[in-house]
């Protein structure tokens, strides 16, 4: 089993192309799987087995989310024994997943966003992080996508950056103005005082002159909020989702989002127009005479 799960591993990685951090999501949930049926051969295991599995998980205390996930990964286990011929019937395949209650991503308003990037510029990390800041705002980047950037990644005359999204999919998205002036102060003046005397192609350096980690940026990110007293609940992909938030608003086509999001379906993007209707809802409910 553990040497089937390996392959499996291998086949996200290099056929699927999914990121390091989806595989190891996969493996955590497959050996939590593994221990639990134990020394099982795959082709024994049945609809039982697996209906048991998930009140163990449910017993857990797990969420809905976290148990729905779980099942993914094994769906997409036991369709690569299929394909590889290691089990002749699939004991999830009239087994589904809880249901779940999409929640809306918290937006900033513009306000908020504004009063975010108004960072005091005194040293080479805060004009890191107002490049940092203005360059997630103007392109809806993912925090993954931002801190894996590579120097040659960004062109200062084009106005462009170039990124690699989920399963290494390739995406060019437009710079805007404040962010532009904003990574050249940072690339030209401050970025090569980060280095430490170390090499390092990657754009946005922590104090030790490496790649800046997400929970380095998310922690950037929350103190700057903290600083601006902004009272909005933050995740690390708030901008990003206030970037296509504030689009759709000032009437972006959905499928324009859609490309510069690198979603690849329309669907995931049209949450966006769930979170513009409420606003619309709010708004009216504050503002119009007889909204109360």
């Amino acid at each position: 089993m553990e040497k089937i799960i390996d392959e499996f591993m291998n086949y996200l990685l290099i056929e699927k192309k999914y990121s390091n951090n989806t595989i190891q999501s996969y493996k955590n949930d497959l050996n939590r799987y593994h221990i639990f049926i134990k020394n099982k051969q795959l082709n024994d295991i049945t609809r039982d087995d697996i209906k048991d599995y998930l009140k163990y998980l449910s017993n857990l205390n797990l969420s809905d989310r976290t148990i729905a996930r779980n099942i993914s990964s094994i769906k997409s286990f036991y369709k690569f024994l299929l394909i590889e011929k290691y089990v002749t019937s699939d004991p999830l395949e009239f087994i589904d997943a809880p249901k779940i209650r999409k929640s809306l991503p918290n937006v900033l308003s513009i306000d908020e966003v504004l009063q975010l990037l108004d960072i005091e510029l005194t040293d080479n990390f805060s004009y890191r992080n107002k490049a940092m800041l203005e360059l997630m705002y103007a392109t809806g980047l993912r925090v993954s996508e931002l801190v894996n950037l590579k120097v040659h990644n960004v062109d200062l005359n084009m106005a462009i950056v170039r990124t690699f999204g989920k399963g290494s999919k390739e995406r060019i998205v437009p710079i805007g103005d404040y962010a532009l002036d904003s990574l050249k102060i940072y690339i030209n003046e401050y970025r090569d005082s980060m280095l430490k005397r170390k090499y390092t192609d990657y754009l946005f350096l922590n104090n030790h002159g490496n790649r800046l980690t997400r929970q380095g940026f998310f922690k950037i990110i929350k103190k700057q909020a903290q600083i601006k007293n902004i009272k909005t609940p933050f995740s690390p992909h708030t901008l990003r989702h206030s970037f296509a938030t504030h689009l759709l608003n000032y009437g972006a086509d959905l499928r324009t989002i859609q490309e510069l999001l690198g979603h690849s379906s329309i669907s995931t993007t049209q949450i966006y127009t769930h979170i513009s209707n409420e606003k619309l809802k709010q708004d009216y409910m504050d503002f119009h005479p007889h909204g109360k």
